[in-house]
Parts: structure tokens; C-alpha cells; sequence
């Protein structure tokens, strides 16, 4: 990686692309677009022709939702687990990369033939958020009144709007209650708006690695981000879709997902990764690239700018932050009473200083002083929030013995 300040023709020479130079052939976005390979993704439209009304009040005229499936549906539909992913995340859970999907799956050892969610006895359903980019309708879809994508003009979504979304597909689908309800960080949100906003939609829930209402410190640190990507000229407001390639807003994506990458993993993990090894001792007094821990966040960000879109980082992250259970309901403890007869199951991550286990503990905590049941378990592993993707081992033993116990009731 060199270590001069780098331009990209297209935009005008005179403006900066970030001091350590990134690779050329970055695409304007990652998002999955009609024409590409669909891969495993499956589509239907939400809203019957009619508007979609958001949280907001703000609608989408038109909303497609991607999903993928494993395993078989039961002639009673009651053996469906639905799994919610993360951020960045998408509808491919499980399986490996290849046409269509630039990733494996991202819990490939906890979904699939006999591991804790087991694909021989459970229909698993993963749906594409609402506002992501890898299939479902977001900032990148073609908006029906112009022709041209929403970019800047894609309204503000919430956890409510996506939770609605992935009902949708869930009648699509045949599937009136969920034996399961699964996911971690963004995806327990959602786990737990299900849980408030249809209550008898479910056997039971697991939400992971999340929070009852998003702290102002998860604020803050996402607030930076933002600003950081938006912040890039090359972002153009939004409105960036028919640059070329490398003219896009990678450099501020990237920047976003290191910051970001910086609070998923914990000091032990960096300490005992990189210390302070250099990325080229020849640079020693180089102002760019000492280290080999900007390396490996540089690499985190190309990485993120191959398969994701800038603007469906924002509207996502802006999710999590709106993320407020009792929002409108009163009080904590009103919302957590709609869904304290389903059983629960939440886990924490020893080091994770994102959503640190004290989160977790007052969900418990609520639960059980409405008078339901949440079990709870402490991963201990070195790798920070990014423990519940990482720790999967642990992860699906968990989510196994949880399920069998809920299925034999």
C-alpha cells in the first residue's frame, strides 16, 4: 500500500481521495442490483400494490423484499425459525459464496444439517432488511416515480418498518407463528420488536448481543461514523450512483467500517494480533501505514466497499439508533410485558464493550419482573461484539438446547 495523497480522475484532480490510497477498481456500490446473479435470494413484493407506510409517515410506493430458505416447511408450518442479521449483514446465513453471493454465510456453523439450528428439523427463513442493499428495496433500487435511484431521497426506516417486512414475507410464505425468532446486535432488535409488535406471531425469542433501547454512547460512535462517510465528496449528497468506477464514495465507507471495526473487537484481540508490528519497517517515519492495525482496517473497508452500499450504511445504522423499545408505548415496562410469555433466551459476549453484558442483564431483568422467562449465558471469548459471529460453536450450542427445550414443551 503506498503512502502518497491519491487522486481519482472523474471527480477533479484537485480533490482527495484519503492519504493512504485504496484500490482503484472499487465499485461505486456493493449493492445487488436486478441483472446481477440472484444466487439463493428469493423476492416478493410487500403491500399488496398499495403504499407502504413508514413509522415515519413517510411511504414507499413499491417495496420488494429478498429472503433465502433452508430446510422444509412442515405441513403445520411449525417448525419455522426465523434468523434476523446484523448490520452489514444479509439474507445468506448459511452456505458458500459464489454466484450471487460475495460471502459464505455468515453463521455457517450455527444454521445448517444437525447444528443448533437444525436445517434436518427447522425451516429457516433469512429476509434481506428493508433499507439494506443486497435485494430489498433500499437506497439503491430504482424509485418507480423517477427511473433513477432513491439515493438521497430513500426515507428514514425503522426496526418497526423492517419487523413489518419480514411479517409480509412470513405470509407469503404460510408461516402464522414462528417457532423461533433469532439474531444478534441490529438482528436482536429485531427480535425483540417482533416479540412487542406480534406477540402471538411466535414460540419463543433469542435475542443476542442487543439492547432494550440503543445507549448514547452506540449513538455516538455511529454519529461519528456517519459523519465520516458523508463527509466524502464523492458521497455527492447521496446522489453518487452514476459516477465510475473508483469515483464513488469507498473513501468514506471504508473510514466508517474502520471506526465501526475498531468497537466490534476488543483490546486483548488487537493487542495480541498486531502490537506494534509495522506494516513496511521501511516506512518507519512514513505519515501513513506504520502499523499493521491500519492495514487491517483499510482491508476491513475495501472489503465492506466490494459488497455493501454507502447509503444503506446510513439509513441502517440510523436504525439502530432509533432503536427504543418503549418508544411510544408508555413505558420499558409496558413493552416488555406484550412479550414476556414467550420464552426468551439472550447472550452475552465476555469482552464485548459495544454492547457490553450489562444491556443483556437488564433484558433479562425485565423479563423476569414482568413474569416471564429469560435465559441467560455469558460467551467467554476474546473477540469483542463480534463475538456472536465469531464464537459459533458456542453460539449454536446455546441456540440448540434452547430450541429442543422449547419444541418438547
Amino acid at each position: 500500500m503506498t503512502h502518497e495523497m491519491t487522486t481519482t480522475e472523474g471527480f477533479g484532480a484537485d480533490v482527495p481521495v484519503h492519504p493512504r490510497a485504496y484500490a482503484p477498481d472499487l465499485p461505486v456500490t456493493g449493492a445487488w442490483r436486478p441483472g446481477d446473479p440472484t444466487g439463493n435470494r428469493r423476492f416478493v413484493d410487500v403491500g399488496g400494490g398499495r403504499p407502504f407506510t413508514l413509522e415515519s409517515g413517510e411511504t414507499l410506493s413499491q417495496i420488494t423484499m429478498a429472503y433465502e430458505t433452508w430446510g422444509e416447511l412442515s405441513p403445520e408450518a411449525d417448525n419455522a425459525v426465523l434468523v434476523c442479521h446484523a448490520l452489514t449483514g444479509d439474507s445468506h446465513v448459511c452456505g458458500a459464496a459464489g454466484s450471487g453471493h460475495a460471502s459464505e454465510g455468515w453463521w455457517n456453523s450455527v444454521v445448517g444439517p444437525g447444528l443448533g439450528i437444525d436445517t434436518d428439523r427447522h425451516f429457516v427463513v433469512c429476509v434481506n432488511s428493508l433499507g439494506s442493499c443486497q435485494g430489498s428495496t433500499g437506497p439503491a433500487s430504482v424509485d418507480p416515480a423517477t427511473g433513477r435511484p432513491y439515493g438521497s431521497n430513500f426515507p428514514t426506516v425503522t426496526t418497526r418498518d423492517i419487523v413489518r417486512c419480514q411479517a409480509a414475507v412470513a405470509d407469503h410464505l404460510g408461516i402464522d407463528r414462528w417457532l423461533a425468532v433469532v439474531g444478534g446486535s441490529m438482528g436482536g432488535m429485531q427480535v425483540l420488536e417482533w416479540g412487542v409488535m406480534f406477540p402471538d406471531r411466535a414460540r419463543c425469542l433469542a435475542p443476542i448481543a442487543t439492547t432494550l433501547a440503543a445507549s448514547a454512547q452506540q449513538i455516538a460512535w455511529s454519529a461519528v461514523g456517519r459523519t465520516a462517510l458523508v463527509l466524502d465528496p464523492r458521497f455527492r449528497g447521496g446522489d453518487y450512483y452514476d459516477a465510475e468506477k473508483g469515483d464513488g464514495p469507498f473513501a468514506g465507507l471504508a473510514v466508517a467500517r474502520s471506526l465501526a471495526q475498531i468497537t466490534y473487537r476488543s483490546v486483548e484481540v488487537f493487542d495480541g494480533r498486531f502490537r506494534r508490528e509495522l506494516f513496511d519497517p521501511r516506512a518507519l517515519y512514513g505519515k501513513w501505514d506504520r502499523f499493521q492495525v491500519e492495514s487491517y482496517l483499510d482491508h476491513h473497508g475495501e472489503k465492506l466497499v466490494r459488497r455493501f452500499d454507502a447509503n444503506s450504511y446510513l439509513v441502517l445504522n440510523r436504525v439502530m439508533d432509533l432503536h427504543d423499545l418503549a418508544r411510544d408505548r408508555g413505558s420499558m415496562e409496558s413493552a416488555v410485558r406484550r412479550l414476556a410469555h414467550l420464552p426468551c433466551l439472550t447472550l452475552s459476549i465476555s469482552s464485548d464493550t459495544l454492547y457490553p453484558a450489562k444491556q443483556q442483564t437488564e433484558l433479562r431483568d425485565a423479563v423476569r419482573l414482568a413474569g416471564g422467562r429469560c435465559d441467560y449465558h455469558v460467551i467467554q471469548s476474546p473477540d469483542g461484539h463480534d463475538g456472536f459471529l465469531l464464537a459459533q460453536h458456542e453460539v449454536g450450542a446455546h441456540l440448540g438446547g434452547f430450541l429442543r427445550e422449547v419444541e418438547d414443551s
